[in-house]
């Protein structure tokens, strides 16, 4: 489904990605893990059309999208929840909802749609016509992941869901990202949490330094020496 062939990109003539390689399959739940600075969330951006590849390829159900435009993705069924949340702080909660269907025509659907998430998070439901700004962080989470629905894409990528979150709440929003998957979207997870994000995976890549070292099933990483001592507190590797 989505393929990203030899990219590099960066900001300015600082190269951040560098050369990565990396195929999704139609319905899977995919993880990307690293540490801060790997290029991630570059990465995501880029896929998004947000950042500008420097140099490679990428390919979404076989056709380039490589350098379009944020619309031009979103059109082709992608969508993005980016990390911080980034709601829209002085608009509604249904405002900041009816963004994410902007590209949309069909108006019943997106009505539909919208009492869907009332009914999935009643609490939104309660603060339809709060301002977004004084939502707690994870009801804000709540609104950016819908947000991002709301567009009904195919392949929708997650930067950091759980930053900043309470133990509890970021739970739960894992369990969102599953029913999605389950639900038969595709899923790319950025994710600080690398044990939870490997336990959810079908699949796994790690990004250090700009660049794809290793990739694997969620459960064989786990297991993984080097990502067991570098990101899941295993101590030393032997």
């Amino acid at each position: 489904m989505l393929e990203v062939r030899d990219v590099v990109c960066g900001y300015g003539n600082v190269v951040v990605v560098k050369g990565v390689s990396l195929s999704v399959a139609a319905g899977q739940l995919v993880a990307i893990i690293g540490a801060n600075g790997a290029g991630k969330s570059t990465l995501l951006r880029t896929i998004a059309g947000l950042q500008h590849a420097l140099r490679g390829e990428i390919l979404y159900k076989g056709s380039p999208i490589t350098n379009a435009s944020p619309r031009q993705v979103l059109s082709r069924g992608i969508a993005l929840c980016p990390e911080g949340r980034c709601v829209f702080p002085h608009l509604t909660v249904i405002e900041n909802l009816l963004m994410g269907a902007y590209l949309r025509t069909d108006r019943d659907g997106v009505s539909t749609d919208l009492e869907r998430v009332f009914d999935d998070f009643p609490r939104l439901g309660e603060r339809r016509r709060h301002l977004a700004g004084t939502l707690s962080g994870g009801e804000q989470q709540m609104l950016a992941i819908s947000r991002a629905l709301m567009s009904r894409p195919e392949l929708v990528m997650f930067d950091e869901p759980s930053l900043g979150l309470a133990p509890n709440i970021a739970e739960r929003t894992f369990e969102i990202i599953r029913q999605v998957c389950l639900s038969g979207m595709t899923v790319v997870m950025v994710e600080q949490n690398a044990q939870a994000a490997l336990e959810m995976c079908e699949w796994s890549f790690v990004l250090e330094s700009g660049s794809l070292v290793l990739s694997g099933s969620g459960r064989d990483l786990v297991e993984n020496p080097h990502v067991r001592a570098a990101y899941l507190g295993g101590g030393r590797e032997s």
